[in-house]
Protein backbone atom coordinates (compact mmCIF):
# COMPACT_ATOMS: atom_id res chain seq x y z
CA UNK A 1 0.00 0.00 0.00
CA UNK A 2 0.86 2.93 -1.18
CA UNK A 3 2.06 5.76 2.39
CA UNK A 4 0.48 8.80 1.58
CA UNK A 5 1.80 11.01 4.25
CA UNK A 6 5.32 10.40 6.50
CA UNK A 7 6.74 12.78 8.91
CA UNK A 8 10.27 11.96 8.48
CA UNK A 9 12.16 14.48 11.05
CA UNK A 10 11.17 17.46 13.36
CA UNK A 11 12.40 19.55 16.38
CA UNK A 12 11.69 22.08 18.14
CA UNK A 13 13.41 25.38 18.17
CA UNK A 14 13.54 29.22 19.51
CA UNK A 15 11.47 30.03 15.98
CA UNK A 16 8.34 26.95 16.70
CA UNK A 17 8.42 23.53 15.62
CA UNK A 18 10.44 22.76 12.28
CA UNK A 19 9.46 19.50 10.75
CA UNK A 20 10.27 17.58 7.38
CA UNK A 21 7.71 15.72 5.84
CA UNK A 22 7.12 13.50 2.80
CA UNK A 23 3.56 13.07 1.18
CA UNK A 24 2.77 11.83 -2.32
CA UNK A 25 0.50 14.35 -4.65
CA UNK A 26 -1.85 12.88 -6.60
CA UNK A 27 -2.00 15.95 -8.72
CA UNK A 28 1.99 15.15 -9.86
CA UNK A 29 1.82 11.28 -9.25
CA UNK A 30 5.14 11.81 -7.28
CA UNK A 31 6.29 12.77 -3.37
CA UNK A 32 7.05 15.65 -2.22
CA UNK A 33 9.01 17.00 0.64
CA UNK A 34 7.69 19.90 2.19
CA UNK A 35 9.21 21.94 5.24
CA UNK A 36 6.88 23.50 7.73
CA UNK A 37 7.58 25.91 10.82
CA UNK A 38 4.88 24.63 13.02
CA UNK A 39 1.81 25.08 10.56
CA UNK A 40 3.81 27.40 8.38
CA UNK A 41 4.71 25.92 4.74
CA UNK A 42 8.33 27.37 4.18
CA UNK A 43 8.71 25.18 1.13
CA UNK A 44 8.50 22.56 -1.32
CA UNK A 45 10.54 20.18 -3.81
CA UNK A 46 7.79 20.59 -6.29
CA UNK A 47 8.63 24.27 -6.76
CA UNK A 48 12.50 24.72 -6.97
CA UNK A 49 12.82 27.12 -9.91
CA UNK A 50 13.41 30.53 -7.80
CA UNK A 51 15.43 29.00 -5.31
CA UNK A 52 17.91 27.54 -7.94
CA UNK A 53 17.63 31.26 -9.78
CA UNK A 54 18.99 32.97 -6.48
CA UNK A 55 22.22 31.47 -7.19
CA UNK A 56 22.32 31.03 -10.82
CA UNK A 57 21.43 34.98 -10.78
CA UNK A 58 23.75 36.23 -7.93
CA UNK A 59 26.57 34.17 -8.99
CA UNK A 60 26.35 35.45 -12.55
CA UNK A 61 26.72 39.13 -11.39
CA UNK A 62 30.18 38.23 -9.36
CA UNK A 63 33.17 38.93 -11.32
CA UNK A 64 36.22 36.61 -10.57
CA UNK A 65 37.38 33.06 -9.61
CA UNK A 66 37.68 31.23 -6.52
CA UNK A 67 34.79 32.48 -5.12
CA UNK A 68 33.97 32.20 -1.24
CA UNK A 69 29.95 32.43 -0.84
CA UNK A 70 27.59 32.16 1.69
CA UNK A 71 24.25 30.79 1.44
CA UNK A 72 21.51 32.08 4.13
CA UNK A 73 19.39 29.31 4.88
CA UNK A 74 19.88 25.54 3.99
CA UNK A 75 16.06 24.52 3.49
CA UNK A 76 16.23 21.75 1.08
CA UNK A 77 19.48 22.68 -0.14
CA UNK A 78 18.18 23.61 -3.63
CA UNK A 79 20.09 27.17 -3.65
CA UNK A 80 23.40 25.68 -2.48
CA UNK A 81 23.07 22.73 -4.71
CA UNK A 82 22.41 24.91 -7.51
CA UNK A 83 25.72 27.27 -5.59
CA UNK A 84 27.73 24.27 -6.66
CA UNK A 85 26.66 24.34 -10.29
CA UNK A 86 29.16 26.93 -10.97
CA UNK A 87 32.93 25.91 -11.27
CA UNK A 88 34.19 29.04 -9.98
CA UNK A 89 32.68 28.18 -6.16
CA UNK A 90 36.02 27.30 -3.98
CA UNK A 91 34.11 27.46 -0.39
CA UNK A 92 30.31 27.37 0.13
CA UNK A 93 28.94 28.07 3.30
CA UNK A 94 25.35 27.42 4.48
CA UNK A 95 24.07 29.32 7.35
CA UNK A 96 21.32 27.69 8.96
CA UNK A 97 19.31 28.69 12.61
CA UNK A 98 17.80 24.80 12.85
CA UNK A 99 20.53 21.87 13.49
CA UNK A 100 17.29 19.75 12.69
CA UNK A 101 18.21 20.81 8.81
CA UNK A 102 21.61 20.11 8.88
CA UNK A 103 20.78 16.69 10.60
CA UNK A 104 18.48 16.14 7.51
CA UNK A 105 20.83 16.44 5.21
CA UNK A 106 24.00 15.01 6.72
CA UNK A 107 21.80 11.63 6.69
CA UNK A 108 20.40 12.48 3.01
CA UNK A 109 16.76 12.16 3.27
CA UNK A 110 16.76 14.69 0.79
CA UNK A 111 16.86 12.34 -2.47
CA UNK A 112 17.67 15.55 -4.95
CA UNK A 113 20.25 16.68 -2.63
CA UNK A 114 21.89 13.77 -1.99
CA UNK A 115 25.71 14.14 -1.22
CA UNK A 116 25.20 18.42 -0.60
CA UNK A 117 26.64 17.74 3.26
CA UNK A 118 29.56 15.70 2.08
CA UNK A 119 31.06 17.79 -0.79
CA UNK A 120 34.74 19.33 -0.02
CA UNK A 121 33.19 22.80 -0.89
CA UNK A 122 30.30 22.44 1.50
CA UNK A 123 30.29 23.87 5.03
CA UNK A 124 27.28 23.09 6.53
CA UNK A 125 27.16 25.89 9.77
CA UNK A 126 24.61 25.73 12.67
CA UNK A 127 24.17 29.66 13.11
CA UNK A 128 21.91 32.66 12.81
CA UNK A 129 22.32 34.16 9.81
CA UNK A 130 21.04 37.67 10.76
CA UNK A 131 22.96 37.92 13.73
CA UNK A 132 26.59 37.28 11.94
CA UNK A 133 25.18 39.60 9.19
CA UNK A 134 25.11 42.42 11.45
CA UNK A 135 27.98 41.65 13.72
CA UNK A 136 31.34 42.80 13.56
CA UNK A 137 33.01 39.19 13.39
CA UNK A 138 30.95 38.17 10.28
CA UNK A 139 29.78 34.55 9.26
CA UNK A 140 33.51 32.55 10.24
CA UNK A 141 33.79 32.62 13.56
CA UNK A 142 38.00 31.39 12.74
CA UNK A 143 38.35 33.97 10.68
CA UNK A 144 36.46 37.32 11.82
CA UNK A 145 35.87 39.78 9.42
CA UNK A 146 36.39 37.21 6.39
CA UNK A 147 35.09 38.59 3.36
CA UNK A 148 32.91 37.03 0.92
CA UNK A 149 32.20 37.18 -2.59
CA UNK A 150 28.62 37.17 -2.61
CA UNK A 151 25.89 36.47 -0.22
CA UNK A 152 22.56 34.47 -1.08
CA UNK A 153 19.88 34.40 1.05
CA UNK A 154 16.49 32.76 1.70
CA UNK A 155 15.10 32.30 4.94
CA UNK A 156 12.24 34.77 5.55
CA UNK A 157 8.87 34.51 2.78
CA UNK A 158 9.87 38.10 1.66
CA UNK A 159 11.45 41.71 3.50
CA UNK A 160 8.24 42.62 4.93
CA UNK A 161 7.10 38.67 6.08
CA UNK A 162 9.67 37.53 8.28
CA UNK A 163 9.55 34.06 10.22
CA UNK A 164 10.79 35.51 13.23
CA UNK A 165 10.09 39.63 14.48
CA UNK A 166 13.68 39.87 14.88
CA UNK A 167 14.62 39.70 11.55
CA UNK A 168 13.10 42.58 10.47
CA UNK A 169 15.92 44.99 11.70
CA UNK A 170 17.99 43.59 8.74
CA UNK A 171 15.76 44.71 6.21
CA UNK A 172 16.89 48.28 6.97
CA UNK A 173 19.30 50.86 5.42
CA UNK A 174 21.28 50.10 8.81
CA UNK A 175 21.30 46.53 8.68
CA UNK A 176 22.47 45.90 5.18
CA UNK A 177 25.01 48.11 5.96
CA UNK A 178 26.22 46.23 8.08
CA UNK A 179 25.95 43.03 6.47
CA UNK A 180 28.03 44.95 3.35
CA UNK A 181 30.93 45.05 5.41
CA UNK A 182 31.21 41.29 5.61
CA UNK A 183 31.49 41.66 1.09
CA UNK A 184 34.52 42.12 -0.87
CA UNK A 185 34.22 45.26 -2.62
CA UNK A 186 31.61 44.76 -5.63
CA UNK A 187 30.92 41.95 -4.05
CA UNK A 188 27.05 40.70 -4.55
CA UNK A 189 24.09 40.31 -2.57
CA UNK A 190 20.98 38.29 -3.57
CA UNK A 191 17.89 37.82 -2.16
CA UNK A 192 14.76 35.15 -2.53
CA UNK A 193 11.43 36.58 -1.70
CA UNK A 194 7.40 35.10 -2.59
CA UNK A 195 6.26 38.16 -3.28
CA UNK A 196 6.25 40.43 -6.40
CA UNK A 197 9.04 43.46 -6.54
CA UNK A 198 8.23 45.36 -3.44
CA UNK A 199 8.85 49.38 -4.38
CA UNK A 200 9.66 50.38 -0.80
CA UNK A 201 12.36 47.34 -0.25
CA UNK A 202 13.94 48.30 -3.98
CA UNK A 203 14.44 51.63 -2.34
CA UNK A 204 15.99 50.48 0.61
CA UNK A 205 18.54 48.39 -1.65
CA UNK A 206 19.19 51.23 -3.32
CA UNK A 207 20.47 53.50 -0.56
CA UNK A 208 22.82 50.54 0.39
CA UNK A 209 24.24 48.85 -2.87
CA UNK A 210 24.42 49.84 -6.70
CA UNK A 211 23.63 47.86 -9.80
CA UNK A 212 20.10 46.83 -7.78
CA UNK A 213 17.57 44.41 -9.68
CA UNK A 214 14.67 42.37 -9.15
CA UNK A 215 13.26 39.72 -11.25
CA UNK A 216 10.74 38.06 -11.45
CA UNK A 217 10.83 34.08 -11.47
CA UNK A 218 7.81 32.13 -13.48
CA UNK A 219 7.10 28.87 -12.83
CA UNK A 220 4.38 26.21 -13.27
CA UNK A 221 1.84 25.68 -10.74
CA UNK A 222 0.14 22.14 -11.18
CA UNK A 223 -2.46 23.39 -8.57
CA UNK A 224 -3.32 26.43 -10.16
CA UNK A 225 -2.78 24.62 -13.62
CA UNK A 226 -1.27 28.75 -14.40
CA UNK A 227 2.02 30.21 -13.82
CA UNK A 228 3.05 31.63 -10.49
CA UNK A 229 6.76 33.15 -9.15
CA UNK A 230 8.99 35.07 -7.03
CA UNK A 231 11.53 37.38 -6.86
CA UNK A 232 15.23 37.66 -6.84
CA UNK A 233 16.79 40.69 -6.07
CA UNK A 234 20.75 41.32 -6.81
CA UNK A 235 22.80 44.20 -5.87
CA UNK A 236 26.50 45.43 -5.67
CA UNK A 237 28.74 46.36 -2.93
CA UNK A 238 29.19 50.20 -3.81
Amino acid sequence: MMTRFEELGWRQSPMGEISLRRRFDAEVQADVYEVKLDEDFLMSSLFTVAERELAHLGLERVVGEDLDVIVGGLGLGYTALAALEDPRVRDLRVVEYSEAVIDWHERDLLPDTVGLAADDRVNLACADFFAAAMSDEGFDPERPGRTWDAILLDIDHSPSRVLHSPHAEFYTPEGLRAMTAHLKPEGVFAIWSDDPPDAEFMQVMFDVFTGVKAKRVWFDNPYTRGRSSNTVYTAIRA
